[in-house]
Order: structure tokens, then sequence, then C-alpha cells
């Protein structure tokens, strides 16, 4: 940038102009017309430079400043100046805009920035996702007009009142959008006279919440039905009044029905509690399946000897996959076993391990009473039954798809359950043949 004019220098320049057209006008005996056409001369040049600067400054779209002498020219370098200036400083708050609504568009939560009268100001996309935000459309929008629970409105009323304090309380919600999702709301104050609301997603966290309960109440339901027999039974007993031997034999055959039961239950939650607390599965062993599958066909015969099912097995002898042994058998077994246990007496089921293009799958299909479709989805979930008492008397623990489920998924795969109540059932699930 040039250096600042003096104004004495100016002042100067132009006093010895209209000395210089003084002295000329003098000479020419026309003093006061030579002095007036010079002020016309500045007064028109002067206006001239305005015109360029209003045309530069309002019309012209050109950033560099016009052409021009003299004190204009300062002027103009002047302005120029201070633009480029102005507009550095606008490139670097758009950065620093930019950087922070990348940083809150990455975060896991809404993030909605309110002013005291819960306006809004500005919201990040999981907000619209969650809570049903539309920016910009809702910038200016009170958030008490949008969202319109009840507990919503008291929870940001108790805000005004707790704003003294550190104590700041969150809100458990269901989404206004979905009603699928539970969320959590919390409010801090932000920057001045501004709140920053946060919206997280705690679906999951209440699900697996719901899961222990159901776990624990699950497994007190389950032990507590045998532990009562056996606690009867051996009431019963003492030293002095032993029972009748045809009573005792009874009573014994249902204490080690009732004790292997128990002992079934607590296997089946080793195993499922192993598989999950197993390191990643890694596919070096060949598992022969065709073989697998064969042992499991002799020793279906014992238990298919109640039901007098006709059991029919397609095996492909040279289909083998990688993985793990023992969990890919617990999973034929408790799918073959399954729908052994589950099938009206003299039904018909079909196993099947055949190869489809690049993989493995591998079919359990019968024509028992199938499964509604509401059931489905939670069949795999622990000790999840579609009929209580019919698992009870089959003697399921409502684990063994539970095993099925994970031992999939550590092998890369998922199982499939077709059904239709009155039709019968599919569960099957592939793997990548060797």
């Amino acid at each position: 940038m040039r250096q600042l004019l003096s104004k004495k220098k100016v002042y100067s320049k132009v006093i010895l102009l209209f000395c210089c057209i003084g002295i000329v006008g003098y000479l020419s005996n026309s003093v006061l017309a030579a002095l007036l056409i010079l002020s016309v001369a500045l007064l028109l040049w002067h206006y001239h430079h305005l015109f360029l600067l209003d045309q530069w400054l309002w019309r012209d779209r050109k950033l560099s400043p016009p052409l021009s002498e003299g004190i204009w020219s300062h002027l103009f370098e002047g302005i120029y100046y201070h633009q480029r200036k102005d507009r550095r400083k606008q490139r670097a708050l758009r950065n620093v805009v930019r950087r922070f609504r990348d940083g809150a568009e990455a975060l896991p939560q809404a993030v909605v920035v309110l002013t005291t009268d819960w306006s809004i100001i500005w919201c990040n996309q999981l907000a619209q996702k969650l809570i049903g935000l539309h920016w910009p459309d809702d910038e200016g929008q009170r958030l008490d007009n949008l969202i319109r629970h009840p507990n919503f409105l008291a929870f940001l009323q108790q805000q005004h009142q707790l704003a003294s304090t550190d104590i700041s309380p969150s809100l458990e919600l269901v989404s206004p959008v979905n009603n699928q999702l539970m969320l959590e709301f919390n409010i801090v104050p932000y920057g001045a006279e501004q709140y920053l609301l946060t919206v997280r997603d705690i679906s999951q966290l209440k699900q697996l919440e719901q899961v222990r309960k159901d776990f624990v109440a699950n497994v007190s339901h389950e032990l507590r039905t045998p532990l009562t027999v056996l606690q009867g039974y051996l009431e019963l007993m003492d030293d002095d009044n032993l029972p009748d031997p045809k009573v005792w034999h009874k009573a014994h055959t249902v204490m080690l029905e009732q004790t292997k039961r128990m002992d079934g239950l607590v296997q089946q939650l080793l195993t499922l509690s192993r598989i999950e607390a197993s390191a990643k599965v890694t596919f070096e062993s060949q598992v022969d399946v065709p073989a697998m599958l064969t042992q499991l066909k002799l020793e279906t015969q014992s238990v298919n000897k109640a039901k007098q099912h006709q059991i029919n097995f397609a095996i492909d002898s040279s289909l083998k996959v990688a993985g793990v042994s023992e969990e890919l058998r617990s999973v034929f077994t408790n799918l073959v076993i399954n729908a052994i246990k589950y099938t009206p007496a003299k039904g018909d089921i079909a196993v099947s391990w055949q190869r489809q293009g690049a993989n493995a799958v591998f079919t359990v299909t019968d024509n028992g009473e199938g499964i509604a479709p509401q059931h489905v989805k939670r069949l795999t979930e622990r000790f999840y039954r579609v009929d209580q008492a019919r698992a009870r008397n089959t003697g399921g623990t409502g684990l063994g798809l539970a095993i099925v489920k994970h031992v999939l998924s550590r092998h890369n795969s998922h199982l499939r359950i077709s059904s239709e109540p009155g039709k019968g059932s599919s569960f099957s699930f592939s793997l990548p043949a060797e």
C-alpha cells in the first residue's frame, strides 16, 4: 500500500495550481475567468471520479479499483485494501464456521444451537433424522412449537430454572419421527445467551437393558421349577420316614429328569458364553461336514423313535468348508433336533447340504405347525419361545437358536428362517465352500 498523503502536500498542490492559473489569467487580463474555468474543471474531475467510485462499488463486478491519479488513486487503493482485508477475514470466518459444522456433523449425536427463547439457530443432519427438524426451513422457529410433547416442554422450562446451577438433567423420550427409537435429550448453556441441545439414540442401550432383565428373569424361572421339584421330594425324605419303593422310584426318575434339565441349561449357557467371549474365527481348519451330518443321521434315529418322522438327508459328500468343527456341529445338531422336537408325530423332515454357486447351503425343512410372522424375527433371542408350554414339554431351554445365531455370525453367515402357519418351516444358512 502507498504511504498516506499529507494534507499539507495536497493543499500546497491545490494552492500552487490556483496561483499558476491566476498568474496566467493576470497576464491575459482574465483572472476571474481563469479561476472559474479551473474550479469547474476540478469539480468535473471530482464528479467523474465519484461516478467511477459509484460504478465500482455498486455495478462493476471487477475487484480491482478503477485507474486514477492523485488523491482519488489513494482513495481507491485504500478502499480496495480494506475490501481485501475484509475478504480475508470473511474467508477465515467461513473456515471457522465450516470446521465447526463439519465437527458437529461428525458427532454421533444430534446437535441443535438455540437461543434463550428456544429459537433454532442451527442444527446438524442427525437432528433432522432423529427429531424431524428441517434445515434451513426451521431456522428461527421455536423448538417448543415443533416438538409439543408435554415432557419435553417441561424439560425446556426446567432448564431456565437450573441455568444458574451445575445441574444438567436429561430426558428420555420416544423420537417424534420414529416411535421405534428412544432418544436422550441434554441441554447445556452455550456461548452468550445460547443453549446447545444434544440428542443421542439410546434404543440399543434400552434393548440391551431389556435383554439383561429378560435373561435374569428367564434363568431364574428356568431354574426355579426343577429346584422346587427337588426341594419338594427332599423335604419328604428323612432318615426316619423313607418313602415307599414305588414312590421313591417315581421321585428318583423326576429328580433325575429335572437335574438333567438344569445341567442342559447350564451347559448351553456356558456354550453361549464361550462363543461370545472367544476370539475371531481363523478359517484355517477344514470341517468335514458330510461326515458330521452322516454321524448326526445315526444319532437322530434314537431321538426320532417316539415321533416316527420321515427324515431324508441329501448330502453332497464332497462339500467341505473351513471353520470351527465343534461350533458348526452344534449348529447342525440344534437345527435338526429342533425340527424333530417341534414337528408333530409322523411328519416329514428334509435335511440338505448342497452346493449353490460358490457357497455351501444347509437347509432343514419340516411340515410342522409353522411359526407366525411376529415370532420369526425373535426366534434367535435368548429364552424366547413361541409356545412356552410346548417348549417345556419338549425339554427346550430357548437357547439353541441363540447359539446358532452367534456361531453363524462368527463364521460370517446368518440364519434365514422361512415359515408359514399350518404349512411348516425352513431354516437355512450358507457358508463359503472351500
